[in-house]
Protein backbone atom coordinates (compact mmCIF):
# COMPACT_ATOMS: atom_id res chain seq x y z
CA UNK A 1 0.00 0.00 0.00
CA UNK A 2 2.65 3.02 0.61
CA UNK A 3 5.01 1.92 -2.49
CA UNK A 4 1.59 2.31 -4.47
CA UNK A 5 0.96 5.58 -2.25
CA UNK A 6 4.37 6.74 -3.00
CA UNK A 7 4.05 5.52 -6.85
CA UNK A 8 0.81 7.67 -7.12
CA UNK A 9 2.99 11.26 -5.80
CA UNK A 10 5.55 10.83 -7.99
CA UNK A 11 3.32 10.51 -10.94
CA UNK A 12 1.83 13.28 -9.76
CA UNK A 13 4.92 15.46 -9.36
CA UNK A 14 5.93 14.47 -12.96
CA UNK A 15 2.49 15.36 -14.19
CA UNK A 16 2.44 18.83 -12.46
CA UNK A 17 6.15 19.21 -13.38
CA UNK A 18 6.05 20.71 -16.48
CA UNK A 19 2.77 22.65 -15.88
CA UNK A 20 4.76 24.23 -13.17
CA UNK A 21 8.04 24.68 -15.20
CA UNK A 22 5.58 26.55 -17.41
CA UNK A 23 3.94 29.03 -14.77
CA UNK A 24 7.33 30.00 -13.76
CA UNK A 25 8.80 30.97 -16.82
CA UNK A 26 5.63 32.86 -17.78
CA UNK A 27 5.57 34.93 -19.96
CA UNK A 28 7.55 33.87 -23.18
CA UNK A 29 5.94 35.59 -25.55
CA UNK A 30 3.76 38.87 -26.42
CA UNK A 31 0.74 39.01 -24.09
CA UNK A 32 -2.57 40.21 -26.30
CA UNK A 33 -4.82 42.52 -24.02
CA UNK A 34 -8.07 43.15 -25.44
CA UNK A 35 -10.04 46.37 -25.13
CA UNK A 36 -13.77 45.62 -25.95
CA UNK A 37 -14.15 49.07 -26.66
CA UNK A 38 -13.35 51.82 -29.60
CA UNK A 39 -9.93 53.41 -29.65
CA UNK A 40 -9.77 56.89 -27.81
CA UNK A 41 -11.56 56.30 -24.62
CA UNK A 42 -10.76 56.10 -21.08
CA UNK A 43 -10.39 52.39 -21.20
CA UNK A 44 -8.43 52.15 -23.74
CA UNK A 45 -6.06 55.37 -23.11
CA UNK A 46 -5.47 53.36 -19.48
CA UNK A 47 -4.34 49.87 -21.32
CA UNK A 48 -2.12 51.55 -23.36
CA UNK A 49 -0.57 54.10 -20.58
CA UNK A 50 0.47 50.98 -18.64
CA UNK A 51 2.32 49.27 -21.35
CA UNK A 52 5.82 50.46 -21.85
CA UNK A 53 6.07 49.86 -17.87
CA UNK A 54 4.60 46.81 -18.17
CA UNK A 55 6.45 45.61 -21.63
CA UNK A 56 9.75 46.35 -19.65
CA UNK A 57 8.75 44.49 -16.32
CA UNK A 58 7.64 41.39 -17.69
CA UNK A 59 10.37 41.18 -21.10
CA UNK A 60 7.31 41.18 -23.13
CA UNK A 61 5.52 43.04 -25.68
CA UNK A 62 2.18 44.24 -23.90
CA UNK A 63 0.06 44.44 -27.30
CA UNK A 64 -3.62 45.97 -26.48
CA UNK A 65 -6.27 44.97 -29.49
CA UNK A 66 -9.62 46.46 -29.43
CA UNK A 67 -12.66 44.45 -30.10
CA UNK A 68 -15.53 46.91 -30.03
CA UNK A 69 -19.09 45.83 -30.16
CA UNK A 70 -22.13 45.00 -28.11
CA UNK A 71 -21.23 47.30 -25.30
CA UNK A 72 -18.11 45.68 -24.60
CA UNK A 73 -19.23 41.92 -25.34
CA UNK A 74 -17.82 40.80 -28.29
CA UNK A 75 -14.27 41.89 -27.16
CA UNK A 76 -14.75 40.42 -23.59
CA UNK A 77 -15.99 37.27 -24.83
CA UNK A 78 -13.09 37.02 -26.82
CA UNK A 79 -11.14 36.93 -23.43
CA UNK A 80 -13.53 34.61 -21.52
CA UNK A 81 -13.41 31.69 -24.52
CA UNK A 82 -9.33 32.12 -24.74
CA UNK A 83 -7.01 29.79 -23.16
CA UNK A 84 -6.13 30.26 -19.68
CA UNK A 85 -2.18 30.77 -19.81
CA UNK A 86 -1.99 34.21 -19.66
CA UNK A 87 -1.24 35.92 -22.96
CA UNK A 88 -5.10 36.74 -23.70
CA UNK A 89 -6.18 39.40 -21.17
CA UNK A 90 -9.09 42.07 -21.18
CA UNK A 91 -9.63 45.14 -19.43
CA UNK A 92 -13.33 44.83 -18.16
CA UNK A 93 -15.70 47.85 -17.31
CA UNK A 94 -18.70 48.64 -15.64
CA UNK A 95 -20.38 48.26 -18.36
CA UNK A 96 -19.50 44.87 -19.71
CA UNK A 97 -18.53 43.14 -16.22
CA UNK A 98 -21.62 44.39 -14.08
CA UNK A 99 -24.44 46.27 -16.15
CA UNK A 100 -24.47 44.07 -18.93
CA UNK A 101 -25.34 41.18 -17.35
CA UNK A 102 -29.09 42.81 -16.57
CA UNK A 103 -29.33 44.97 -19.64
CA UNK A 104 -28.34 42.09 -22.37
CA UNK A 105 -31.48 39.75 -22.57
CA UNK A 106 -28.54 36.94 -23.50
CA UNK A 107 -25.09 37.24 -23.04
CA UNK A 108 -22.61 35.63 -24.31
CA UNK A 109 -20.61 35.13 -21.03
CA UNK A 110 -21.03 35.09 -16.95
CA UNK A 111 -19.04 38.02 -15.88
CA UNK A 112 -18.26 36.39 -12.97
CA UNK A 113 -17.91 32.56 -13.44
CA UNK A 114 -15.72 32.78 -17.23
CA UNK A 115 -13.40 35.51 -15.69
CA UNK A 116 -10.17 35.57 -13.10
CA UNK A 117 -9.78 39.11 -11.46
CA UNK A 118 -6.12 40.39 -11.60
CA UNK A 119 -5.95 44.22 -10.77
CA UNK A 120 -8.03 47.21 -10.45
CA UNK A 121 -6.56 49.33 -13.66
CA UNK A 122 -8.86 52.85 -13.16
CA UNK A 123 -11.47 54.13 -11.47
CA UNK A 124 -12.99 57.78 -12.25
CA UNK A 125 -15.96 59.57 -11.13
CA UNK A 126 -19.05 60.36 -13.23
CA UNK A 127 -20.09 63.83 -12.61
CA UNK A 128 -23.48 65.88 -13.44
CA UNK A 129 -23.72 68.51 -16.06
CA UNK A 130 -26.03 71.08 -17.10
CA UNK A 131 -25.35 73.78 -19.97
CA UNK A 132 -24.28 77.24 -18.50
CA UNK A 133 -27.42 78.74 -19.30
CA UNK A 134 -29.62 76.68 -16.59
CA UNK A 135 -30.98 78.14 -13.44
CA UNK A 136 -29.59 74.93 -11.41
CA UNK A 137 -26.80 76.04 -10.15
CA UNK A 138 -26.21 73.00 -6.96
CA UNK A 139 -27.56 69.20 -7.26
CA UNK A 140 -30.16 70.56 -4.67
CA UNK A 141 -31.45 73.40 -7.04
CA UNK A 142 -31.83 71.25 -9.97
CA UNK A 143 -34.11 68.60 -7.90
CA UNK A 144 -36.65 71.22 -6.73
CA UNK A 145 -36.67 72.23 -10.67
CA UNK A 146 -37.56 68.86 -11.39
CA UNK A 147 -39.83 68.52 -8.59
CA UNK A 148 -41.77 71.60 -9.73
CA UNK A 149 -41.90 70.81 -13.23
CA UNK A 150 -42.65 66.96 -13.61
CA UNK A 151 -42.23 65.47 -16.67
CA UNK A 152 -40.22 68.32 -18.58
CA UNK A 153 -36.49 67.17 -17.79
CA UNK A 154 -34.33 65.13 -19.96
CA UNK A 155 -30.80 63.88 -19.48
CA UNK A 156 -28.46 62.74 -22.26
CA UNK A 157 -26.59 59.70 -22.28
CA UNK A 158 -23.66 58.12 -24.75
CA UNK A 159 -26.20 55.08 -24.85
CA UNK A 160 -28.60 52.49 -23.56
CA UNK A 161 -27.63 50.72 -20.49
CA UNK A 162 -24.29 52.90 -20.24
CA UNK A 163 -22.42 53.86 -16.73
CA UNK A 164 -24.09 57.51 -17.49
CA UNK A 165 -27.03 55.99 -17.88
CA UNK A 166 -27.69 54.60 -14.68
CA UNK A 167 -26.42 57.17 -13.27
CA UNK A 168 -29.62 59.69 -14.63
CA UNK A 169 -31.66 56.45 -13.95
CA UNK A 170 -29.79 56.08 -10.04
CA UNK A 171 -30.50 60.24 -9.48
CA UNK A 172 -34.30 60.01 -10.67
CA UNK A 173 -34.49 57.23 -8.55
CA UNK A 174 -33.33 58.53 -5.45
CA UNK A 175 -34.80 61.79 -5.83
CA UNK A 176 -38.15 60.70 -6.74
CA UNK A 177 -38.20 62.99 -9.79
CA UNK A 178 -38.59 62.09 -13.66
CA UNK A 179 -36.21 62.27 -16.92
CA UNK A 180 -37.22 62.05 -20.22
CA UNK A 181 -33.31 59.65 -21.62
CA UNK A 182 -32.09 60.40 -24.37
CA UNK A 183 -29.39 58.48 -25.64
CA UNK A 184 -26.42 59.67 -28.05
CA UNK A 185 -23.56 57.34 -29.70
CA UNK A 186 -20.82 59.07 -27.99
CA UNK A 187 -19.57 61.04 -25.06
CA UNK A 188 -18.60 64.03 -27.85
CA UNK A 189 -22.30 64.12 -29.20
CA UNK A 190 -23.48 64.03 -25.73
CA UNK A 191 -21.41 67.21 -24.83
CA UNK A 192 -22.34 69.10 -27.69
CA UNK A 193 -26.20 68.83 -27.37
CA UNK A 194 -25.67 69.43 -23.40
CA UNK A 195 -23.75 73.05 -24.15
CA UNK A 196 -26.27 73.53 -26.90
CA UNK A 197 -28.98 73.33 -24.25
CA UNK A 198 -30.93 70.80 -26.61
CA UNK A 199 -31.04 68.62 -23.41
CA UNK A 200 -31.29 69.80 -19.73
CA UNK A 201 -28.46 67.60 -17.93
CA UNK A 202 -26.54 64.74 -18.11
CA UNK A 203 -23.57 62.37 -16.19
CA UNK A 204 -20.47 61.42 -18.09
CA UNK A 205 -16.86 61.02 -17.18
CA UNK A 206 -15.54 64.20 -15.01
CA UNK A 207 -12.41 64.39 -17.26
CA UNK A 208 -14.97 64.58 -20.65
CA UNK A 209 -17.02 67.98 -19.33
CA UNK A 210 -14.41 69.26 -16.87
CA UNK A 211 -12.79 71.40 -20.36
CA UNK A 212 -16.32 72.58 -21.09
CA UNK A 213 -16.80 73.81 -17.64
CA UNK A 214 -13.77 75.79 -18.00
CA UNK A 215 -14.58 77.66 -20.86
CA UNK A 216 -17.76 78.58 -19.04
CA UNK A 217 -20.33 76.64 -21.81
CA UNK A 218 -21.58 74.19 -19.45
CA UNK A 219 -22.12 73.46 -15.12
CA UNK A 220 -20.64 71.00 -13.09
CA UNK A 221 -22.80 70.37 -10.20
CA UNK A 222 -21.21 67.87 -8.38
CA UNK A 223 -19.07 64.63 -8.58
CA UNK A 224 -20.53 61.29 -8.02
CA UNK A 225 -17.45 59.84 -6.19
CA UNK A 226 -17.78 59.81 -2.22
CA UNK A 227 -14.87 61.92 -1.34
CA UNK A 228 -14.26 65.70 -3.70
CA UNK A 229 -11.80 65.07 -6.36
CA UNK A 230 -8.58 66.48 -6.55
CA UNK A 231 -8.89 67.22 -10.46
CA UNK A 232 -12.31 69.86 -9.17
CA UNK A 233 -11.51 70.41 -5.50
CA UNK A 234 -14.52 73.17 -5.98
CA UNK A 235 -16.93 70.92 -7.10
CA UNK A 236 -18.80 69.10 -4.46
CA UNK A 237 -19.78 65.37 -4.18
CA UNK A 238 -23.39 64.47 -4.94
CA UNK A 239 -23.37 62.20 -2.18
CA UNK A 240 -23.44 65.36 -0.11
CA UNK A 241 -27.10 66.52 -1.10
CA UNK A 242 -27.85 62.99 -1.81
CA UNK A 243 -26.35 60.87 0.89
CA UNK A 244 -25.31 57.19 -0.69
CA UNK A 245 -25.34 58.77 -4.65
CA UNK A 246 -22.20 57.23 -6.27
CA UNK A 247 -22.09 56.21 -10.06
CA UNK A 248 -17.79 55.40 -10.81
CA UNK A 249 -16.59 54.36 -14.24
CA UNK A 250 -13.43 51.73 -13.75
CA UNK A 251 -11.64 49.20 -15.63
CA UNK A 252 -10.39 46.15 -14.28
CA UNK A 253 -7.85 43.79 -15.69
CA UNK A 254 -9.10 40.30 -16.05
CA UNK A 255 -7.86 37.02 -17.60
CA UNK A 256 -10.03 33.99 -18.53
CA UNK A 257 -11.09 31.56 -15.83
CA UNK A 258 -7.92 28.83 -14.99
CA UNK A 259 -5.40 31.02 -15.45
CA UNK A 260 -2.87 29.78 -13.03
CA UNK A 261 -2.58 31.68 -9.93
CA UNK A 262 0.61 32.20 -10.34
CA UNK A 263 0.66 33.77 -13.15
CA UNK A 264 -3.01 36.40 -11.61
CA UNK A 265 -1.01 36.73 -8.62
CA UNK A 266 2.76 38.14 -10.92
CA UNK A 267 -0.01 40.21 -13.24
CA UNK A 268 -1.37 41.31 -10.16
CA UNK A 269 2.25 42.80 -8.63
CA UNK A 270 3.56 44.25 -11.76
CA UNK A 271 0.44 46.05 -12.98
CA UNK A 272 0.14 48.00 -9.65
CA UNK A 273 4.13 48.40 -9.42
CA UNK A 274 3.87 49.86 -13.03
CA UNK A 275 0.72 52.39 -12.50
CA UNK A 276 3.18 53.07 -9.35
CA UNK A 277 5.15 54.83 -11.85
CA UNK A 278 6.00 58.52 -12.40
CA UNK A 279 5.25 59.00 -15.77
CA UNK A 280 1.37 56.79 -15.05
CA UNK A 281 0.91 58.40 -11.46
CA UNK A 282 1.13 62.50 -13.08
CA UNK A 283 -1.29 61.13 -16.30
CA UNK A 284 -3.53 59.64 -14.14
CA UNK A 285 -3.76 62.80 -12.08
CA UNK A 286 -4.55 65.01 -15.07
CA UNK A 287 -7.14 62.39 -16.08
CA UNK A 288 -8.75 62.32 -12.56
CA UNK A 289 -8.11 58.53 -12.58
CA UNK A 290 -6.99 56.51 -9.37
CA UNK A 291 -6.69 52.99 -9.44
CA UNK A 292 -6.64 51.25 -5.75
CA UNK A 293 -3.99 48.37 -5.20
CA UNK A 294 -6.53 45.45 -4.51
CA UNK A 295 -5.30 41.84 -4.57
CA UNK A 296 -7.28 39.75 -7.38
CA UNK A 297 -9.55 38.71 -4.21
CA UNK A 298 -11.10 42.25 -3.42
CA UNK A 299 -11.23 42.59 -6.81
CA UNK A 300 -13.94 39.71 -7.27
CA UNK A 301 -15.85 41.45 -4.62
CA UNK A 302 -15.82 44.55 -5.67
CA UNK A 303 -16.95 43.54 -9.15
CA UNK A 304 -19.94 41.43 -7.29
CA UNK A 305 -20.97 44.05 -5.41
CA UNK A 306 -20.83 46.43 -8.61
CA UNK A 307 -23.08 43.49 -10.59
CA UNK A 308 -25.36 43.76 -7.54
CA UNK A 309 -26.02 47.44 -7.09
CA UNK A 310 -26.42 48.27 -10.64
CA UNK A 311 -28.47 45.62 -11.97
CA UNK A 312 -30.76 46.26 -8.86
CA UNK A 313 -30.72 50.09 -10.61
CA UNK A 314 -31.49 48.78 -14.45
CA UNK A 315 -33.91 46.49 -13.08
CA UNK A 316 -35.90 49.16 -10.95
CA UNK A 317 -35.80 50.97 -14.28
CA UNK A 318 -36.70 48.56 -16.88
CA UNK A 319 -33.34 49.48 -19.24
CA UNK A 320 -32.61 47.00 -21.69
CA UNK A 321 -30.14 47.34 -24.79
CA UNK A 322 -30.54 45.42 -27.35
Amino acid sequence: MLRRSLAALVLLALALGPAAAQDANWPTRPIRVIVPFGAGGTTDLTARLIGPALTQRLGQPWVVENRAGAGGNVGSDVCAKAAPDGYTLCIGTISSHAINNAVYPRMPYDNLRDFAPVAMISVQPNALFVPASSPARSVAELVALMRAQPGTFNYASSGVGTSIHLAGELFTQLTGTTATHIPYRSSGQLMTELMTGSVQMAFDNISSGLPHVRDGKMRLLGVASPQRVAIAPEAPTIAETLPGFESLTWGVLFAPAGTPAPIIQRLNREVIAAIATPEVTARYAELGVTAPARTPEEVRAFVASETERWGAVARAARVQAE
